[in-house]
């Protein structure tokens, strides 16, 4: 008897489900993110251990206790600068290791480059800025390190916020850093209350509209840390603002508000796997590079996000 082929399959059988968000994004991850970043993928949602993202966070760190060689995609070259311990201290933040002489000299590092208000500049500039300055700060109290650096760094946080009255986007956002984390919390709920109150009369929360369900090029999500001068004056979707329920940034919001953010959040992810950046960039090599590095952190924290709020990822 002749052989036959592989029979077609009964009517109406079931076809095999859609991979899950978090099998694309994996997917994602593991063809495109740097060795960091696919140790961090496997540390949140695979249970890889800390100890790995440890070794490939520690190939960025310097002499001086700081870090560079473009741990933030956006800043290229070896020194070490403000944006990539901020990026370090989310790391170390992510896998429960913000401490000991690691963090140490790291804040030495950092009161060294602090400018002469006690802040950090957000480019080798004369003042402190609050986007350089907010998100360590915060992340620093947040577990509960504390170096003589930060007195002078964390009263110029309060100031800066308490003179806030015409924010960007990204500055509301860095601010929230600090005051998710601040140990002050009876200050840090009032001086939030008033940044919600500017964020929503100065109309930076982009809402999106019930009956709107599909994205638009300028409503994706923004990366964790974008301080592109674009973003400073841009609106941010809620989630953006409040990336986890316990965020003091969710009061501003309605449930309802913050039903339609995470349904765009989940409808973002594009046809490779990962979440888009949240504005545009130039075609330089440069320019792509960043895109191309910068993408798999978007996604780490878009998936967080999702899980957050209780969103099913698997």
């Amino acid at each position: 008897m002749a052989e036959t082929g592989p029979s077609a399959p009964p009517a109406g059988a079931l076809a095999s489900p859609p991979p899950s968000p978090l099998a694309r994004a994996e997917h994602f991850v593991w063809h495109t993110a740097r060795v960091l970043e696919q140790r961090l993928f496997a540390h949140r949602f695979r249970g890889g251990g800390a100890e790995a993202v440890l070794t490939a966070l520690d190939a960025y760190r310097n002499a001086d206790g700081g870090y560079g060689h473009a741990l933030d995609p956006a800043l290229r070259g070896p020194a070490s600068r403000p944006a990539h311990a901020a990026r370090a201290l989310r790391v170390l933040d992510t896998v429960g290791c913000c401490g000991g002489q690691r963090v140490e000299r790291l804040c030495g590092c950092l009161a060294t480059a602090s400018a002469a208000d006690g802040a950090l500049p957000a480019a080798d500039g004369p003042r402190g800025d609050l986007l350089a300055t907010a998100p360590v700060v915060g992340l620093l109290h947040g577990n509960e390190v504390w170096h003589a650096w930060l007195f002078r760094a964390t009263d110029f946080c309060w100031q800066a916020i308490d003179a806030l009255t015409t924010p960007g986007a990204a500055e509301v956002r860095a601010a929230l850093v600090f005051l998710d984390r601040v140990p002050d919390r009876t200050r840090a709920e009032e001086a939030a209350a008033r940044l919600g109150r500017l964020v929503r009369e100065s109309h930076l929360a982009a809402v999106p509209d019930p009956d709107d369900a599909v994205p638009g090029p300028d409503d994706t999500t923004p990366g964790p840390d974008d301080t592109d001068a674009r973003a400073r004056s841009g609106a941010c979707l809620p989630h953006c603002y409040a990336p986890a329920p316990r965020s003091l940034a969710r009061a501003w919001f309605t449930d309802a508000e913050m039903t339609r953010s995470l349904d765009r959040l989940a409808a973002t992810q594009e046809e490779d796997g990962g979440w888009p950046l949240g504005h545009p960039h130039e075609a330089t090599s440069a320019a792509r590079t960043w895109a191309v590095e910068a993408r798999p952190e978007v996604t780490i924290e878009a998936l967080g996000t999702l899980r957050a709020y209780g969103r099913s990822i698997h």
